[in-house]
């Protein structure tokens, strides 16, 4: 019984770790999004009608978001929820930056391709 108990508490603690490298992944992914919106912790609070202490601890992988507030915060921050679990861009946030798109005007359009192509011309010659 001593022995299988220890081997429950090996795997609790393996599936802890697993579970705290996540929720900072998917913090960090948070954190990263809302610098590059240029958005302080208040201004996502704001955003996600969340406190900013609740975007401060999912930040940092202290909390788990529910699932309510990943639905709140990625919309606040233009991604989807898959991208911020995974990391991984889907068919929605595809749908999300044509949106944004579709608001810029022909000169902004225009400017944004041209950074576009320079930008994969930089990938291309390994720059980037």
């Amino acid at each position: 019984m001593f022995v299988w108990a220890m081997g429950v508490t090996r795997i609790h603690l393996e599936v802890s770790r697993v579970g705290e490298a996540f929720l900072a992944e998917m913090g960090r992914r948070i954190h990263e999004r809302r610098k590059t919106l240029r958005l302080s912790q208040e201004q996502l609070a704001e955003k996600a009608e969340i406190t900013k202490q609740t975007v401060s601890r999912i930040e940092n992988g202290l909390r788990e978001p529910g699932a309510g507030n990943l639905l709140k915060i990625a919309k606040a921050l233009d991604v989807s929820a898959d991208y911020l679990l995974s990391g991984e861009y889907t068919g929605a946030d595809a749908l999300i930056l044509n949106q944004n798109i579709s608001n810029l005007t022909s000169r902004q359009i225009e400017f944004l391709e041209n950074y576009i192509k320079s930008f994969i011309e930089m990938c291309d010659e390994g720059i980037v």
